[in-house]
């Protein structure tokens, strides 16, 4: 079933049929000095070098091809390479790197691997969501 969510038509994500290795659509922005500082006011470290994080690279892309009940992140791996340059376009390839279930839940795994415009390998952002939001609570009911 396709719903659309702002300009954006997405499907219901359905895990069976969910296929690893599936490309998300690619992501690509100019990294001003305004992101860089309202990232490092927000963490607050005035020389945080990686605001590329904070742009939710790693599970942006899904959400503008599914729509699902919610998630909750299981986990997450940031590996930071080089920091990213004000003024360089940055683009994002992401993809479902990963599904499994444990215990009787549903996990899924994006990947997604920024580099900017000079090809400089800026970050891997590795992240594991649960799919069914409403088990996270039963263990205390």
């Amino acid at each position: 079933m396709s719903e659309t969510h702002g300009e954006h038509k997405t499907k219901l994500l359905d895990w069976n049929a969910l296929v690893i290795g599936e490309r998300l659509p690619t992501l690509s922005y100019v990294l001003t000095q305004e992101m860089i500082d309202e990232f490092r006011k927000g963490v607050m470290d005035p020389e945080a070098a990686f605001p590329t994080i904070s742009q939710k690279v790693d599970v942006r892309p899904y959400h503008l091809v599914y729509h699902d009940d919610g998630s909750v992140n299981a986990r997450c791996a940031f590996y930071c390479y080089n920091p990213p340059i004000p003024g360089k376009r940055i683009t994002v390839e992401a993809w479902i790197a990963d599904k499994y279930a444990r215990r009787g839940k549903n996990y899924i795994v994006t990947q997604a691997v920024s580099v900017d415009e000079d090809g400089r390998l800026l970050d891997r952002v590795i992240t594991h969501e649960l799919k069914q939001p409403s088990e996270v609570g039963k263990k205390w009911q």
